[in-house]
């Protein structure tokens, strides 16, 4: 039951479209904002991503902790694909407030848009499409730079973290170590007196 469950959940999660629910197809000449496209990419990429990592995927490599608790591997397959998703979800959501995707991308179809009935060449500042479009992109690939030099600054943070922990492990291992070495020390002392004190008791007067 368990398996077929699984099955069932993973099957729904491949058939919903961007709003949960199946992509219609659309008239011929019907313009998709990029924000709707790239939502549109993301759960795609998500209903992929849940197809390859299906169930009976899942328990085929836990094969032996299935068979011996399939309620309790169900369970824990629904919660790895939620939070999965979520994760994902949320990555994304940051990628575009940090670089602004949805207004440059909404920006990109007005300009489209009012483009399409003109007819003469577009105007550029300096006649020079290479410079206009270096000065055109390099706010935003410095933008993105400083996110990911902030990113990159909070990982190393954390790994920073982690290090010192795990030397503060190490530090304490090392004093229960030599605490469980002075100890077996002191019992040896003991029991040698406790031979020798035992020895002398038994020497004739």
């Amino acid at each position: 039951m368990a398996e077929a469950s699984g099955v069932n959940a993973g099957s729904g999660c491949e058939e919903r479209g961007p709003e949960g629910l199946s992509p219609e197809p659309l008239p011929p000449g019907t313009t998709i904002s990029r924000v709707k496209l790239l939502d549109t990419m993301v759960d795609t990429f998500l209903q992929k991503l849940i197809a390859a990592g299906s169930y009976q995927r899942f328990t085929d490599c836990y094969k032996r902790f299935y068979q011996l608790q399939p309620e309790m591997t169900q369970r824990i397959y629904d919660k790895f694909i939620t939070q999965l998703q979520t994760s994902i979800r949320e990555e994304i959501s940051e990628i575009k407030a940090e670089g602004n995707l949805e207004a440059v991308l909404n920006a990109l179809d007005t300009i489209v848009e009012e483009g399409k009935d003109r007819k003469e060449l577009a105007w550029r500042p300096s006649g020079i499409p290479e410079k206009d479009l270096r000065s055109t992109m390099m706010p935003y690939f410095l933008q993105q730079r400083d996110a990911l030099q902030r990113r990159v600054q909070r990982q190393e943070a954390e790994n920073r973290q982690l290090a010192d922990a795990v030397l503060a492990g190490r530090k304490l291992l090392e004093e229960l170590q030599l605490q469980g070495q002075a100890r077996q020390q002191a019992w040896q002392a003991l029991h040698r007196e406790q031979k020798e004190l035992v020895a002398v008791l038994k020497e004739p007067e």
